[in-house]
């Protein structure tokens, strides 16, 4: 009687942890963010803007690249001195460069302070959005399958991207 009881314990329990894991919902976020035009216009600027600044970085390693093939070039006639400058002249452009590379696309770079202005918005609306329609339908288990590249499989109808698409719209 004592093992039918823990049995039918042991049941209940698996069949209330079996219930609980199945609350859950999947959302592809990169299929809600490709549906906002405002979203995807912002990263159009803050692409084109990275883009612009990149040229700026590559021409001026061209003309470094160029500077130094001139110094290749004019090294056996040039004294131990010129040559010393022109070095110092090579290395101080190209540490420049890096700093400007560094302040444009750095942890703390212009790009990535206009990603935030422009991106951070439209993730945080979505982010919101996401855990309300969860709290709401009562979901405590949200997976993003858009970030997630070990989900195998999930069933067609736990996927409520479609819905939140609606509620930002």
């Amino acid at each position: 009687m004592k093992k039918f009881l823990i049995m039918a314990a042991l049941a209940i329990f698996a069949a209330a942890g079996t219930a609980s894991a199945q609350n859950y919902m999947v959302v592809n976020t990169e299929t809600v963010f490709k549906s906002l035009s405002a979203y995807n216009q912002a990263v159009a600027e803050v692409d084109a803007a990275a883009k612009r600044y990149q040229q700026n970085i590559d021409n001026a390693y061209a003309d470094l690249e160029q500077m130094y093939e001139t110094y290749m070039s004019q090294k056996a006639s040039m004294s131990q001195n010129a040559r010393r400058q022109y070095e110092e002249t090579i290395l101080s452009n190209e540490k420049k460069i890096a700093e400007y590379q560094a302040d444009i696309f750095g942890e703390e770079g212009k790009i990535t302070k206009m990603q935030a202005e422009k991106l951070e918005p439209y993730r945080k609306k979505v982010t919101e959005t996401i855990s309300e329609y969860a709290a709401a339908h009562g979901y405590a288990l949200v997976l993003d399958i858009a970030a997630n590249p070990l989900v195998i499989y999930y069933s067609p109808s736990a996927d409520k991207t479609q819905e939140i698409i609606s509620l930002l719209k």
